[in-house]
């Protein structure tokens, strides 16, 4: 690749290399560019994944830090995938508030806290590869929006109730397009994804990462040591990443499984109901034919019986043949079969 330089993954960095304030300025910048002010980190108030214990994971890599306007920032990267991804940065932040706040003070020494997320996985659905939340109160009729009032405001030196809450910001680094630069921020997105800062990007910190982050001004020892974390971190990841392929394929194919069950179990319900209309039609039909038979022998009994009682009360054939509308010959049979 012509005119960009390879840098450690900015996990890594945060891991192994941030340390004291010679390092701020890389992270200043990231900061800055995202929250779109000028960020003065002051120090570092807890960093539990920067350790070098044998065996330490590198799937999650986070750190807080207290900047010049007293808030806390979290700033971590996640690697693996993890459904309840959420929660936990909710954890995270209220834990930070909690954990900040001296015992026996006042509500109005609450921290705000910032917690940004950068992220190799899927967070819910959404097209877009930055995301910010926010604390806002609107009215449910008139759906107005809450401000503070004079005194919270000169109190707290804030407009709205969102900049005393905990802020969330999730970057999606997988889902941004290396083609599509816009802006600085995406300069920043750029080398979250990539590893890779271009010569033209101007972004805030950049500069300072091209400077103390380069893979190949690193010495032979750090670079080995790299290398070997990233193979480790690419074998975890591939190692996860199957897992997750083999869990949808076997939900896919259990769902085939169901579907096809449910298209049987509906043919033959399909097939049960056809043979029940059937059998229905041809109950119907069977009474219908009995009940013509049944009428036909009433009929034919009546005859009889109106034929014999004319001849009893001595009618002669020939009359009883023409008041019946019949031939002499039937009243003949009737006369005598009886």
């Amino acid at each position: 690749m012509k005119n960009v330089t390879e840098l450690v993954r900015f996990d890594w960095f945060i891991k192994f290399m941030f340390r004291d304030k010679s390092d701020f300025d890389i992270l200043e910048g990231f900061l800055s560019e995202l929250l779109k002010e000028d960020i003065t980190i002051l120090e570092i108030l807890e960093s539990e994944s920067n350790q070098t214990k044998k065996g330490d994971k590198f799937n999650r890599v986070d750190i807080m830090i207290r900047n010049s306007k007293d808030e806390r920032v979290i700033v971590e990267v996640q690697n693996n995938e993890e459904h309840d991804y959420l929660q936990r940065i909710l954890f995270g932040a209220s834990k930070t508030i909690t954990d900040n706040m001296g015992s026996g003070k006042a509500y109005e020494f609450v921290k705000k806290v910032i917690s940004i997320s950068v992220v190799y996985f899927e967070v819910g659905q959404g097209e877009d590869y930055i995301y910010r939340g926010m604390t806002q109160f609107r009215g449910i009729h008139l759906h107005d929006e809450l401000i503070l009032n004079e005194v919270q405001q000169q109190l707290f030196n804030k407009l709205k109730p969102q900049d005393l809450f905990p802020e969330y910001y999730l970057i999606k680094a997988g889902d941004f397009d290396e083609d599509k630069i816009k802006n600085t921020l995406d300069e920043w997105v750029y080398f979250l994804k990539t590893g890779f800062v271009k010569d033209s990007f101007k972004a805030k910190g950049l500069d300072k990462a091209k400077q103390k982050l380069t893979v190949a001004k690193m010495s032979a020892r750090k670079r080995a040591q790299y290398e070997r974390d990233i193979k480790h971190l690419r074998s975890e990841a591939s190692f996860l990443r199957t897992q997750v392929v083999n869990e949808r394929f076997r939900i896919k194919a259990e769902k085939e499984k169901q579907a096809e069950i449910a298209l049987a179990v509906k043919n033959v319900k399909a097939e049960a109901a056809e043979a029940a209309q059937e059998a229905v039609k041809n109950a119907k039909a069977e009474a219908e034919e009995a009940a013509k038979e049944a009428v036909t022998i009433a009929a034919e009994k009546t005859f009889e019986k109106t034929v014999i009682g004319f001849y009893k009360i001595g009618l002669p054939k020939e009359k009883i043949a023409e008041a019946l509308n019949v031939s002499v010959e039937i009243v003949t049979g009737v006369i005598e079969n009886q």
